[in-house]
């Protein structure tokens, strides 16, 4: 969410110390000790990665709004999940570059609310639009012919509205509470003094959306396995009871397999056989490709609810975790700033995995993916 002050860390109740350790911009910060060198290769890696951030989150919402292929419910909320990380990377990217490389806050005060209210909503909001694009795919998966009727984009965007809605929600607790600072203000960080604030936050921005997730992808899981079991072909056999008497029909060009009834007695005046009843089996294997198919398009779903549900918690846990126990335990905890920055950074990134995984899974995003990028080289 917010990586904290010089000290990279929130404030302890009632004073100036963190760990035990005073965090004045007297004492300084683990970035005096890093050489400039050190400090231009950092602020080089954090900025291609804001960049990268913001191009595919921007061209995942071109994609879909030159695409009409893509205009459905599902594909606007993964273009509003876009949205969400491009703000991420516009809003609270670049300035966290600025701050984590320098270690000190040189921009007043006004622009430290703005950036860590951005901070807490933009990353809230990326973090619920993976619940609602979950609960959406689970509705779809569990109850699929009446949820098509409300599958609708009035639908997606009152479940949009609600993410922010509850992202601000989560955001503004901390600006009722700020209290007055000095004029040379040198580190911007969430007052952590309310600890119930702070459980609130963690698990309102994190916990619970993680329980839902896993609530939910377990849910389609199982499903998803269940119709792959249903539709794989056991044996290779069972496609002969697939077959299907029709009668013969000129022009057709299926392959078919002729069952003919020989007559018993009599034939022709030339000495020709006389055939009656002659009909044409036809195996449905159109239909049983079709299963393959279907079957083998569960399977990826499945595999990238994984990866989609893996890269999340990797990416955020570990900040959530120490950004709820280090106010709750104080002086008893000692964490290097260094490894809080990058756990921030780590979050951070969850916003560049998300276009890449939802887009690369999608067939039809990939195509019109490419066809964008064609045009845009050729115009």
């Amino acid at each position: 969410m917010e990586p904290a002050g010089p000290c990279q860390a929130p404030l302890l109740p009632g004073n100036d110390s963190y760990h035990g350790r005073n965090c004045s911009a007297e004492e300084g910060n683990y970035q005096d000790a890093t050489p400039l060198s050190g400090k231009i290769v950092l602020a080089v890696v954090l900025a291609l990665v804001t960049l990268a951030t913001v191009l595919s989150n921007a061209f995942v919402i071109a994609t879909v709004y030159q695409t009409r292929k893509l205009h459905t419910p599902a594909n606007y909320l993964i273009a509003s999940l876009a949205v969400t990380d491009l703000l991420v990377s516009i809003l609270v990217m670049p300035i966290s570059t600025m701050y984590t490389v320098t270690g000190k806050w040189t921009l007043g005060q006004i622009v430290c609310d703005i950036w860590l209210s951005s901070d807490i909503t933009c990353c809230t909001a990326s973090i619920l639009h993976l619940c609602v694009i979950a609960l959406d795919r689970y509705w779809a998966i569990t109850d699929a012919v009446e949820y098509s009727t409300k599958r609708t984009p009035k639908r997606a965007a009152g479940m949009i509205a609600l993410v922010w809605v509850f992202s601000i929600c989560i955001s503004m607790p901390p600006l009722f509470w700020r209290q007055a600072k000095a004029e040379e203000v040198s580190r911007c960080v969430v007052n952590t003094d309310h600890v119930l604030y702070t459980v609130y936050s963690t698990v309102g921005a994190f916990y619970f959306p993680t329980l839902l997730l896993i609530a939910l992808y377990g849910r389609i899981y199982v499903e998803a396995r269940s119709r792959i079991l249903k539709q794989t072909p056991k044996k290779a056999g069972k496609r002969l009871t697939r077959a299907q008497l029709i009668t013969d029909s000129p022009g057709s060009s299926s392959s078919v397999t002729s069952i003919n009834s020989k007559a018993p007695e009599g034939s022709s005046e030339t000495g020709s056989p006389v055939y009656m009843n002659q009909v044409k089996v036809k195996v449905s294997d159109a239909l049983l490709e079709k299963k393959k198919l279907t079957a083998a398009r569960e399977r990826k779903a499945t595999k990238t609810l994984g990866i989609i549900l893996g890269a999340f918690i990797v990416c955020w846990l570990p900040f959530f975790i120490i950004s709820l126990v280090l106010p709750i335990c104080k002086d008893s905890c000692w964490f290097h700033m260094a490894i809080f920055d990058f756990f921030t950074w780590l979050g951070y990134l969850n916003s560049l995995i998300n276009p890449i995984i939802y887009t690369m899974s999608n067939e039809d995003f990939k195509q019109a993916f490419h066809k964008l990028i064609r045009f845009r080289c050729t115009s």
